[in-house]
């Protein structure tokens, strides 16, 4: 080989050796051209809200455990409760805000499961009755309740329920679940199965929606309610409704294919002189009564027209409400229901309202369970205070006011398989009602709050009591 190659190659040897030592000889070259990323601090934990000394109420088993903790502790954290028992087995996180609360008593937050909200000022009334959750369905414009407001702030939690999607009767199975499916997507958590639905297409629903963790409401018509029960469906709204088993084949039949019209009118004569002592009565309460379907019978509904009803326009958070934006308000003054318009959607019966009490008893007596809706804000109903009277109406019925209570918080959760609503023990939402009175006593005693927890944040209740009425959604 010449020289000149071997010169060559001993130069270029000598270039990569001097590369080779850059890392040492200029290390800081070398890590400005591959800069560290900037390691960002954790965010702060949340500071922890303690409620030392209250009676812890028991409101599991539907009711029917009484397993109360006195001298309780409960720790909250952001959105969440993380501890919940005796005060010598819950450890009080250091730094924690404390709330001495001894001689009160704390529940879960209420829930009503079949309302709706139009404006701040009626979601300010539900927070203020300690209602934190509703199971919330809107109207067309017009409608009795008006479109769902999900903008208040604060808000109860809302679980949109869904009814327009099953007005119609021709939907394939595939199409269903599709259907469902993309309701799940988009937030809903609540179905209304409506009367065009045939048995096999409430099968469909019942056992998809229950995959998804959508609760299932029937107010059927050509499904019957015994078949929706084998189906699976969680629950069955309206008394009214789910009461038309109880007519005969051509009347249900009727019923069931005009809803609306003179045939509810006629219907609903039929029950109000029916004996308790009517065997189709007696054998439908023990199908109710052996099922796994809850009741939500919306009492509320025909509070007005029970001849011992109170006004509720004396509550003090009705101040904030405004009559235009409930369907057929009571009177402010005397608190009696308006008469209705003429025609058959809106009648009412004398002695309807009666009966309707006396049927639910018959159900209650053979077993059935229970959920809270007040049906607002409809026929008078009026939001978070008409809560209050669904479960003084379910005390009348036979309930327990333990088994009342649990029918507007645990039941709720229990019912729709919602594993983090209606309980005060840990993992479940920070949504609670502190008590000055035991409302397992006295269901009146609700009314009596101390404090409203939300998200883990306790709400200025009087703050609600001077907000002016806001614009509707109506």
């Amino acid at each position: 080989m010449s020289p000149l190659p071997i010169r060559r190659a001993h130069r270029s040897l000598k270039v990569l050796g001097l590369l080779a030592l850059l890392p040492v000889l200029l290390p800081g070259a070398i890590r400005a051209q591959a800069p560290q990323a900037t390691k960002l601090p954790a965010p702060a934990e949340p500071r922890a809200l303690v409620l030392e000394g209250a009676t812890l109420l028991d409101v599991s088993s539907f009711g029917n455990s009484s397993s109360d903790i006195k001298d309780s502790v409960v720790v909250l954290r952001g959105d969440r409760i993380v501890a919940a028992g005796p005060r010598g087995e819950v450890k009080i996180p250091e730094g924690a805000e404390i709330l001495h609360v001894a001689g009160k008593y704390v529940i879960p937050g209420l829930n009503d499961a079949f309302a709706t909200l139009n404006n701040q000022s009626q979601a300010n009334a539900f927070l203020y009755m300690g209602v934190t959750s509703i199971i919330g369905l809107g109207e067309p414009p017009g409608g009795r309740r008006g479109p769902l407001f999900l903008d208040a702030n604060p808000s109860p939690r809302i679980y949109r329920l869904d009814w327009e999607w099953s007005q119609t009767a021709s939907a394939s199975e595939p199409e269903l679940i599709g259907q469902i499916d993309a309701l799940g997507r988009s937030g809903v958590k609540a179905l209304l199965l409506h009367y065009g639905l045939t048995p096999a297409q409430v099968r469909v629903v019942a056992k998809r929606a229950r995959e998804l963790g959508i609760a299932s409401i029937g107010e059927l018509g050509a499904t019957t309610y015994p078949e929706a029960i084998q189906a699976g469906v969680n629950a069955f709204v309206h008394s009214s409704r789910y009461s038309l088993e109880l007519a005969p084949p051509a009347m249900r039949k009727e019923g069931a294919e005009d809803p609306f019209g003179p045939a509810r009118v006629k219907f609903y004569e039929y029950l109000t002189h029916l004996s308790m002592d009517d065997p189709v009565l007696q054998r439908y309460a023990a199908v109710l009564g052996a099922g796994r379907t809850g009741l939500m019978p919306t009492l509320s509904l025909q509070y007005l027209e029970l001849p011992d009803h109170e006004n509720p326009w004396k509550e003090p958070i009705a101040a904030i409400l405004d009559p235009k934006d409930i369907h057929l308000p009571a009177d402010p003054v005397t608190g009696q229901s308006p008469q209705p318009a003429a025609g058959p959607r809106d009648a009412h019966q004398k002695g309807r309202a009666e009966a309707t009490l006396e049927i639910e008893k018959q159900y209650r007596k053979a077993g059935a369970h229970y959920l809270a809706g007040s049906g607002s804000d409809a026929f008078g109903t009026m939001p978070g205070i008409s809560l209050h009277t669904e479960l003084q109406l379910l005390t009348r019925i036979g309930l327990t006011p333990r088994q009342a209570l649990a029918a507007a918080t645990s039941n709720v959760g229990e019912m729709f398989g919602w594993s983090d609503l209606g309980q005060v023990k840990a993992g479940y939402h920070a949504d609670l009602v502190v008590l000055d009175e035991n409302p397992v006593q006295e269901i009146r005693n609700l009314k009596k709050i101390h404090l409203v927890i939300l998200n883990g944040k306790v709400l200025d209740r009087d703050r609600f009591l001077v907000a002016k009425p806001a614009a509707s959604s109506r």
